[in-house]
């Protein structure tokens, strides 16, 4: 029997996720293990200048032990500034990870930290951006969302700054990196005629960013060269199931025409492997280019002609116009225009006579 004035453990059992997650170890804990001051571990976890080389080893030693890890929340919460980077992007174009994997190291570079928002088709746009804000970011990189801008963009970016990525909507405030998409399509087509193609079809992006570009440079290439009359633009987006139908609908008259030019590489895939499955050879029957240059475009099977991004440029722009209105109090919009360059693989090629 326990003696009077002490708790019977047996009336507190512990709570069953008490048992399960073990206390979480602390920058105490740290400096116990090691046998220096708490403040001491603070200076090195936080990479500031006073340890020696040897104490600073000890100390990361000591915190790998045990298994230390950062409160960043905690961390957070305590600075005046959270030094993060909003990103909104969709998850259903290749271009948009190769542009989020990039905007990482460059990000880091610059001092921020990258908080995700996912636009799904249950999340609204307004919803996605509003909660980037709550979670205290500093600034908003929008990738590929619309042609149109939100209703509230020009007013989100009263309250901070906005880089788009791939679009550019024109909201008063906002900065903008892209392609220059209708001169990425005119090198296609034009690599197309300097092969001998003159019945080119384009697959357009319907209304998604870049797609009203892409059509007009296959428009103009298309006149350039003397053959607009022989222009044909197909309705698309930028699917594999937007180039099945365009195949499929092509697969159905009475002649192909000697060359596709696709929306994006996704497009491009679907209409390779439509005519594939048709028995239609790309590229000696049929040549297929693509766009964004994404790794689908480099995959051995498909080795697409395509019109290269620079995602590398794109994000390192992107985070240079949030730190220069950041840090450096620029207030006059930015809007920068790269130019693309022709990617030639196998599957494109002079038409069989």
């Amino acid at each position: 029997m326990p003696s009077s004035g002490e708790d019977d453990p047996r009336e507190h059992p512990a709570s069953p996720a008490s048992r399960a997650r073990p206390r979480r170890p602390t920058m105490a804990d740290v400096a116990a293990h090691v046998g220096v001051s708490r403040q001491l571990v603070s200076l090195v976890l936080a990479d500031k200048p006073g340890p020696n080389p040897r104490t600073r080893e000890r100390v990361l030693r000591g915190a790998e032990d045990l298994g230390y890890r950062a409160d960043t929340a905690a961390q957070l919460l305590r600075r005046a500034r959270s030094r993060q980077l909003g990103v909104l992007f969709t998850m259903e174009h290749q271009l948009e990870t190769h542009i989020v994997e990039a905007l990482y190291p460059t990000a880091a570079e610059a001092g921020y930290e990258l908080v995700l928002g996912a636009l799904l088709p249950t999340r609204s746009e307004r919803r996605a951006i509003d909660d980037l804000i709550g979670l205290r970011c500093e600034a908003l990189i929008l990738i590929g969302l619309a042609e149109q801008a939100p209703a509230h963009l020009a007013q989100v970016a009263e309250q901070l700054p906005v880089v788009e990525i791939a679009q550019y909507t024109g909201a008063p405030g906002t900065d903008s990196v892209r392609t220059d998409d209708a001169a990425g399509v005119r090198a296609a087509v034009d690599h197309l005629v300097g092969l001998g193609h003159s019945d080119i079809v384009h697959v357009d992006g319907g209304e998604l960013p870049g797609a009203a570009h892409r059509r007009e440079g296959y428009l103009e290439a298309m006149r350039a060269h003397g053959i607009g009359e022989r222009a044909e633009v197909l309705a698309g987006d930028y699917t594999v199931e937007s180039g099945v139908a365009a195949a499929r609908e092509l697969l159905e008259r009475d002649r192909l025409p000697t060359a596709v030019v696709a929306g994006n590489d996704l497009c491009a895939c679907g209409v390779v492997e439509t005519l594939v499955r048709a028995g239609v050879r790309t590229p000696e029957d049929v040549s297929v280019a693509g766009y964004d240059d994404s790794r689908t475009a480099s995959l051995p099977y498909l080795d697409l002609t395509t019109v290269h991004q620079d995602t590398g440029r794109m994000a390192e722009i992107a985070v240079r116009c949030a730190v220069e209105r950041l840090d450096e109090g620029r207030t006059d919009d930015r809007v920068d225009v790269l130019e693309p360059e022709l990617t030639v693989r196998s599957s494109t090629a002079p038409p069989v006579s």
